[in-house]
């Protein structure tokens, strides 16, 4: 799915299920929340905390997921067309970075 897509998808979805978006800072919050969602499974699953038996059934995909929709939702409610303005970061990050990180001893 395309981006343009997906941000019609959450338009669609908000229109049909929500009563509308929550105020940009109830979902930049909520985006912090999600955040913190997928922090916790990274932290515990592949850094050195122990997981925890109630987070072993936690989905990444599925947080990771919440947080993409948040994102959307935010993009959306900000008149933000996020398709262009990822292609304008790839772009300038592809331009700014082409060979910082192939001279960077420490990814070595």
């Amino acid at each position: 799915m395309e981006i343009k897509n997906a941000q019609e998808a959450v338009d669609n979805w908000i229109k049909a299920h929500g009563v509308r978006y929550f105020n940009e800072l109830t979902n930049m919050a909520q985006l912090t929340e999600e955040v913190g969602e997928v922090a916790r499974i990274i932290a515990r699953r592949y850094g050195e905390q122990s997981e925890k038996p109630s987070d072993k059934d936690k989905d990444l995909g599925e947080e990771l997921a919440d947080v993409v929709f948040v994102v959307l939702c935010l993009a959306n409610q900000t008149g933000i067309d996020l398709e262009a303005a990822f292609a304008r970061k790839l772009e300038l990050k592809t331009r700014r970075d082409h060979d910082r990180h192939q001279q960077n001893e420490k990814l070595k």
